[in-house]
This record gives C-alpha cells, structure tokens and sequence, in this order.
C-alpha cells in the first residue's frame, strides 16, 4: 500500500484582509491573537481528508470519522498577520483506524518573517462503509514504513496509543501517598476560618445549541470540527473564572467522539475549570447530546484543554489554587494532576 502524499492547506491570513478579520480574537494589535476554535475546524477537515487519500485507494466510497484528538501541542503563538499552513500525513494504519499528523506552521514570510512551527497534532480516523444504520468498520490494508523518518512517526503514533492506555489505567489507581496528601491539604485549607479559595464548584460554566443543517459534514452528521469549536469557546470562557490575565491554549489533550450527533439535536456544553498548575490550568468540557424526539441523551464528545494565564507579552502569570471538595471533583483534580506530571516529565526526557 503506497502512502498518498502529504496533504497541504494554506489558509492566507496575510493577503486577506477579510479572511483575517474572521479569525481574529479581538480587533486590535495583540499577541496570539488567533481564534483557536476556527483553527480545530480547520484542522479536522484537513485529517478527514488526508484519512480518505489512504482510505478509498482500496474503498472507493469509504467515509471516515474522527475517533479522537490525542493531543495538540501548542509550541509558538501564532501571528494572525502571517499565512497559516497544516501539513498533513498518515503515521500509522492499525486494523480499522488510522492517526494522521497535521504539523501547523507559518512558512518563511515574503517580508522576510522567519518560518515558525505553531503545533504538532495527532488526530484517530476511523475507516466506515456509509454513514446510514448499516454503517460497518472496514478493515484496512496495511502498509510498511520504508524510510527512517516514515519509521520514527509510526513508532511514536504507537508510543502515543500506549501512552493514552496507560492513562486510562492510572486513572483507575486509588491515589499514592503523596496524591492523598495533597488531596487531603487541599480539604483541610477549606475548614480554616479565613478560607477564601477559589471552589471547584464554582468555576463551571454551561451552555446550550441547536444543530441545524448547515452544520452538516456527511449526510444528516454533524460535522465534528464545528462541535470541539464550541466546546473549545466555552473551555476558553470557563478557564477566565481561574485565570486573572488571559488564558491562552496550550495543549488540547484529549478529544473523544463517543457518540455522532445528527441534525436537530440539542447539545448541552458543560465545562469545568478542574486543575490549576503553577501558571496553568486544565478544563474539562462534556457534551451531551439530546435527541430531537427527546427520547435520547448520550455522552457525545468528551474534550480536555489545558490553558496557560499570561500577560500582555505573553509572559507566565501565577493562577490561583483550586478547592475541590466533592468525590467527583477530587477525581477530575487527581486525573488533571497526573496528567501534568506526565507532560513535565516528557519535556524533561526531550531535554536529555
């Protein structure tokens, strides 16, 4: 099986006036000042396509949907002034699900701008047959890296899918001694008389939308980079009841599509600021889709974002200390703090 090459989208904020505008924070001269929902819609369009070059050389008429978002490294501010270009390949093909890997970059600038790499993201695509009741997982042929760079990206997809497994078995670990010693610091603060805490209750934030037909990708779906949009704009909302600067993204570190969401169903967004670092903090966004007949209400993404509090310059600010107090909230700090231990050692082995 022949890999397609890679695939190239360039989106001209530099020569667009009105382009730019569109993605745009605020209308003034500040850095970052790119709005990193549009950026995920765009993102998972280019891995659906990239997805299907692999897929339909053997299933013509293969759809693919996206699973999940491993992660998305967020290295360098983007410049709203610069044109943004995603570069997108297949790095492994497993029995029925492939990762694509988007690299986001400002190429070198006409005015001489130097070239930047903005992030590096890590998307699951699954092959399906139709989109309609029968749908089927198709199983997909194989292929074997032939160069040493084609080598090291499957190796990491690999690294990467057992990492999330060994995720996904940590949070099921009751906590070390030294986790329920923070746990049981954090509880013990809120009896002091003077407590004034920021509450894990109180940092949530919820809202409600309607889909409608023009939020359409493949028939009567709903396309998937429009919903993680949402949820990203709603994260960023929850993450300002923490962050006393401004919040800017960081990493997206999860994304799971659990269940398709179909035009008419009403989606409830619910997101919690669960953790906060140093200078960060981790949010947490559900959403929950409810069935035009109201008959149905399903868990339909779950997503997890981590923000950086900065000033003007970008500069790293202090983020006060969230409070959970119930069980639930517990696990969700717990998992979020296990969650940066694990980010913090990784960028320290890249170190050695």
């Amino acid at each position: 099986m022949v890999l397609p090459e890679d695939r190239i989208l360039t989106l001209p904020l530099g020569s667009d006036p009105a382009l730019r505008r569109r993605y745009m924070v605020l209308d003034e001269d500040l850095p970052a000042n790119v709005r990193f929902g549009l950026i995920l819609e765009v993102l998972d369009k280019v891995a659906e396509e990239c997805a299907l070059d692999y897929v339909r050389q053997t299933h013509p008429r293969a759809r693919v949907v996206t699973a999940a978002i491993d992660n998305i490294y967020v290295r360098s501010a983007a410049d709203v002034h610069r044109d943004l270009v995603f570069r997108a390949r297949v790095n492994f093909v497993g029995r029925t699900s492939l990762e694509v890997g988007i690299r986001v970059e400002h190429a070198a600038g006409a005015d001489g701008g130097p070239p930047a790499h903005i992030a590096s993201c890590y998307f699951t695509m699954v092959a399906r047959s139709t989109t309609g009741a029968g749908a089927a997982s198709l199983t997909l042929p194989a292929f074997q890296p032939d160069d040493p760079l084609a080598v090291r990206r499957w190796e990491r997809a690999i690294a990467r899918r057992e990492g999330y497994r060994q995720q996904l078995h940590q949070a099921q670990e009751p906590p070390s001694r030294e986790e329920y010693a923070l746990l049981a610091s954090l509880h013990a603060a809120q009896e002091e008389p003077d407590f004034r805490g920021l509450m894990a209750g109180d940092c949530v934030t919820s809202g409600w939308e309607r889909t409608y037909p023009e939020h359409e990708n493949v028939p009567t779906k709903i396309f998937g980079g429009h919903l993680i949009r949402q949820a990203f704009e709603l994260s960023s909302i929850c993450a300002e009841q923490v962050a006393p600067h401004r919040p800017v993204i960081v990493a997206v570190n999860r994304i799971n599509f659990v269940q398709p969401v179909r035009m008419g169903d009403k989606l409830q967004f619910l997101s919690r600021a669960v953790y906060s670092g140093d200078t960060s903090v981790g949010v947490e966004t559900d959403i929950i889709r409810v069935s035009r007949d109201r008959t149905q209400t399903n868990l339909s993404n779950s997503c997890v974002f981590t923000f950086a509090n900065v000033d003007d310059e970008l500069n790293p600010r202090p983020v006060p200390s969230i409070y959970p107090t119930t069980y639930a909230e517990d696990a969700r700090y717990l998992a979020a703090h296990r969650r940066r231990a694990m980010r913090l050692a990784w960028k320290a082995s890249r170190k050695r």
